[in-house]
């Protein structure tokens, strides 16, 4: 099997790539990048044509970057307002992998730049880029994974509600064995592609499973993630299955979490543990911590955008509904995860609990960091952890703590997003407006929808 996933590998030689890629069976390269919606969009092209795509790129019109969740074009954004133009897709050859489910078709994912070859302010994996430099030059390095939560029902379910693959006790092994071929060929197919799993098990809602993904730097993070949707849903293919990733599947039951993780270290050491603060967090650990709850509500705008993930966040579903942080505490949005003497300090870590597969992989992450940074340079200090479900407090409870409902609309995000000057600068005011124009096309098509028809519609989108 080809496999040119080595990270920080220089741009594979795409001539050599081509006999390789051609040596191996595959017939195209599919070439991926995820919009303003997390929906990842792809070309394909004929193996013999991939030098020249690696030389010239391919083609596309910039208008992807204002496609709302259902494909119309929103014209909302004035800079990207007409039909016209042309943009240039390039493929990132040393992410390379001919994909084992697929064996036919190798994968990369793809950067997205202007017609003369400079940047384009549009693309996301760029905007990631510059965090990750922006931390460097601070001297941080930042470790990123997630946790993957998916749906499976048998592929021939037409009824308006999905039926479930099985629907049992959650975490079992009775659950595993109901899809246990496509379990089998699902490990085996991520293990080829190059993306290191932790664990994979049934999950608590009916027909819900979920993986992990091994922590690494963030752009391989953000890169590995589309891969592993890829992998999934060709797994789920060749097993007569259908999976989806949308934040709700069916109404009034779980839903799916793209649970984020990431740990912020300096000269190889986790600032998450250590320390001398709540779990042992040291102070610059407590500063990025808290810079990420100062700025949670416009990160949430980032990392949980469409309607149906508005739908998920509801308080007491472990989904991270209200403004705060807690030690292990799995209804907090953010939950540290500490050190401990078994698992050592490179485990400690913070979890994103609101956020889901409608993010972009890259842009959540610029989100993140950008907060995270910010709360490291300003020196900032969190208040105390949280140990309780703040779902079970009175307002005026939630109140003494400085404790709020993250947005429940689409306009309370965007407000949020918008009046955040961090995060609008860490994307760039071209992709902030066009990220606005998306949201409020999808909100404009939902109009009057009853809240089950919007998560019927968003179901088979991830």
């Amino acid at each position: 099997m080809l496999d040119h996933t080595t990270t920080g590998a220089p741009q594979a030689d795409t001539q050599t790539l081509d006999l390789d890629l051609a040596a191996a069976g595959v017939a195209g390269v599919i070439i991926t990048w995820a919009d303003n919606n997390g929906i990842p969009r792809s070309r394909t092209v004929p193996v013999e044509q991939f030098t020249a795509a690696t030389e010239r790129g391919i083609g596309i019109t910039p208008l992807f970057a204002v496609f709302d969740s259902h494909d119309t074009i929103t014209f909302d954004h004035p800079p990207l307002g007409t039909p016209s133009g042309d943009i240039r897709l390039i493929p990132v050859t040393d992410r390379i992998v001919q994909l084992a489910g697929q064996p036919s078709f190798a994968w990369a994912p793809g950067r997205q730049i202007a017609p003369d070859g400079s940047p384009w302010p549009y693309d996301q994996r760029t905007a990631l880029e510059r965090q990750v430099a922006r931390a460097a030059d601070l001297g941080i390095q930042i470790r990123a994974g997630y946790e993957i939560e998916f749906h499976l029902s048998p592929a021939d379910d037409t009824g308006d509600d999905p039926r479930p693959v099985y629907d049992g006790p959650s975490y079992g092994p009775t659950k595993m064995l109901a899809v246990d071929a496509f379990a089998g060929q699902l490990l085996r197919d991520l293990n080829r592609n190059g993306i290191p799993v932790g664990q994979l098990h049934g999950e608590y809602g009916a027909g819900q499973y979920e993986l992990n993904i091994a922590p690494a730097d963030p752009v391989t993070a953000a890169d590995r993630q589309l891969l592993t949707r890829q992998t999934i849903h060709a797994a789920a293919r060749n097993h007569g299955l259908r999976a989806s990733f949308a934040p709700l599947v069916t109404p009034g039951h779980v839903g799916n979490g793209w649970h984020l993780h990431t740990s912020p270290s300096r000269a190889g050491a986790n600032l998450l543990s250590g320390g001398h603060g709540p779990a042992g967090i040291t102070q610059e650990g407590a500063a990025y911590l808290a810079g990420l709850l100062r700025d949670l509500p416009a990160i949430v705008a980032i990392t949980a955008p469409s309607l149906s993930s508005l739908q998920r966040l509801r308080p007491g579903y472990w989904s991270g509904a209200y403004t705060c942080w807690g030690v292990e505490n799995r209804e907090a949005a953010l939950r540290l995860v500490p050190t401990t003497p078994l698992l050592g300090p490179d485990h400690a870590n913070v979890e994103l609990k609101p956020s889901d597969a409608s993010a972009n992989p890259y842009l959540a992450l610029t989100a993140v960091i950008a907060a995270g940074l910010a709360g490291i340079e300003d020196g900032l200090t969190p208040p105390d952890p949280v140990q309780e479900d703040p779902g079970t407090w009175t307002d005026q409870q939630r109140a003494q703590h400085g404790i709020h409902r993250l947005p429940t609309t689409v306009q309370q995000q965007l407000r949020a997003l918008l009046d955040n000057p961090r995060i609008r600068a860490a994307l760039g005011e071209e992709i902030t407006d066009a990220f606005r124009a998306v949201r409020t096309s999808d909100a404009d098509r939902a109009g009057d929808l009853h809240p089950a028809d919007i998560i019927r519609a968003y179901r088979w989108l991830y």
